[in-house]
């Protein structure tokens, strides 16, 4: 394995964290928007009013993507053991 077999495996890896994470992240990002707007507009400045719903709404982006993040996963791993076999 050369410097450019392990660059690609690191790129690889690194981009699918990226996939398989932004479902929760872009769900507690516009959650968090939504609940910064709405206290931001009635006054209401209760630190806990954030939690449980961006907790609530990451698990639910979690079971509605699962089976695309899995996949992802499924992919690069595929990938992987596939350069091992191959000897790179």
């Amino acid at each position: 394995m050369n410097e450019a077999d392990a660059l690609d495996i690191v790129q690889a890896a690194i981009w699918t964290v990226l996939i398989a994470s932004a479902p929760a992240v872009v769900a507690a990002m516009l959650v968090g928007i939504g609940i910064a707007l709405l206290q931001a507009l009635t006054q209401v400045q209760e630190i806990t009013l954030t939690f449980v719903p961006k907790i609530v709404a990451i698990l639910l982006a979690l079971v509605l993507t699962g089976p695309f993040v899995g996949a992802q996963i499924y992919a690069f791993s595929e990938v992987v053991f596939q350069r091992i076999q191959t000897g790179f």
